[in-house]
């Protein structure tokens, strides 16, 4: 585990299994991951999704319980219970502004759903202004699609954020126990639902990690008993072997313009940071120290790494330029345990796993000031990536006994369990946006 981060260090074969990634239990591939709010928001905006149009209600297609689901999910909005309707309008010329005011709802979203194609209509219940019309092309087989989309456009135009719902997330899986562990490397919808099967092995799977443009995954695989690190693109499930060099390969990181990788390394024995070259194979040294160097993350303009070390004695994070590379300079400072950064997507925070109160939990630190604000609460939280708009992470945690993803929002205020029905579950990262446009 990462809080064992400073005793592994004479064992650094164990440690790259504890630290650089931690191994995930697994659900059968068919299984889905089940949301539970934990902690909610008492200024939740109020807003009622209508049952869409042209379609039953009910179904993992119900695009109207989707589109709440999503916005639900990000903590800022409260979507109004069915039950509680009264009235199912599916145009803005229907809805009856004075009984939505009663039910305190603020905005209103109503569509309908077409054999080709999916409308949707955003209210002011307040005022009565329309606030967005859009058709979104769609095939019944995209429904969840063209919902996750609307989800995105109705998230952005209140809050001026652009929504995440479309995006996905990769987690690693282990079903079973030993010796007849099963590790799958899944990657499901934001909301956790149908997660797909990319890689699955008899052997640890470790890292997963997004390419910028969010089509590819760089992972570690300990195939034939020996770590390699892998690229594999998901449309077309090519896979290449990028790093096996003697030793440890783990902890893959992308580049920013997506042509490297930040790789811990145990090449002379010790475990440093290196950066390869996908092109070239061009490998360049970067920390070279008797600590052990892991866990690196690009930082926005891809000139310098954070990684975590424990050259003081304990893991913190630290920082190198690559243009003055083994010229590091600690970055944390509170707590006495603060390990895996990962960057913000604007570039001005980091994501951590910081000791607090006996318990390790995610942090969230702002670079220009080093504050560091703890946003969970439980004993076990490790793994954060931040959503591709910054507005919530996602990290592993452990529930029962058994290990479960978690998503809270930036500033703590509202957290929620993502749940298998069997197995466990962790290391998570979120897709970034790719290209838009």
């Amino acid at each position: 585990m990462l809080s064992n981060f400073g005793a592994l260090r004479p064992r650094a074969a164990a440690m790259m299994l504890a630290t650089v990634s931690l191994l995930l239990a697994a659900v059968p591939g068919h299984a889905q991951l089940r949301l539970d709010i934990t902690q909610g928001v008492r200024d939740a905006v109020p807003i009622a999704v209508v049952p869409f149009g042209g379609q039953a209600e009910g179904g993992a297609s119900d695009v109207a319980a989707v589109v709440a689901n999503d916005l639900r999910m990000s903590g800022r909005f409260a979507p109004l219970e069915r039950r509680d309707m009264v009235a199912r309008p599916t145009s803005g010329a229907e809805i009856r502004y004075e009984d939505w005011r009663l039910l305190k709802s603020d905005f209103i979203v109503v569509g309908r759903v077409e054999p080709d194609a999916v409308s949707f209509e955003l209210h002011n219940v307040r005022t009565g202004a329309s606030l967005l019309t859009q058709r979104l092309p769609s095939s019944e087989k995209g429904r969840r699609a063209a919902a996750h989309r609307i989800a995105d456009l109705v998230f952005e135009r209140l809050t001026g954020i652009a929504g995440a719902f479309s995006t996905r997330i990769a987690y690693v899986a282990v079903d079973g126990k030993p010796p007849a562990q099963r590790y799958r490397l899944l990657v499901a919808d934001a909301d956790g639902f149908g997660p797909r099967t990319v890689l699955e092995s008899r052997e640890p799977i470790m890292s997963p990690a997004w390419s910028p443009d969010g089509a590819s995954l760089a992972y570690v695989s300990f195939e034939g008993k020996v770590s390699a690190v892998y690229v594999q693109t998901l449309a077309s499930g090519e896979r290449r072997r990028v790093s096996a060099r003697a030793g440890i390969n783990g902890a893959p990181a992308w580049s920013p313009d997506g042509r490297r990788l930040a790789v811990t390394l145990s090449r002379d024995g010790n475990l440093d940071i290196y950066t390869l070259e996908l092109a070239t194979q061009t490998l360049t040294r970067v920390t070279s120290d008797d600590a052990i160097d892991t866990e690196a993350e690009w930082s926005k303009d891809g000139q310098s790494l954070y990684f975590t070390s424990d050259r003081a004695g304990n893991a913190q994070v630290y920082r190198v330029a690559l243009d003055q590379a083994r010229k590091a300079e600690r970055v944390t400072f509170t707590n006495g345990y603060n390990a895996r950064p990962r960057i913000s997507p604007d570039g001005k925070e980091l994501a951590l796993v910081t000791l607090d109160r006996g318990g390790y939990r995610i942090a969230v630190m702002d670079i220009a000031s080093r504050n560091l604000r703890v946003i969970t609460n439980a004993r076990q939280d490790e793994s954060p990536s931040f959503a591709p708009n910054g507005a919530l992470l996602i990290y592993a945690t452990r529930d029962g006994g058994r290990g479960s993803l978690a998503i809270a929002s930036a500033d703590g205020a509202f957290q929620q369990r993502l749940s298998a029905d069997q197995g466990d579950v962790r290391d998570p990262a979120w897709q970034p946006f790719g290209p838009r446009g």
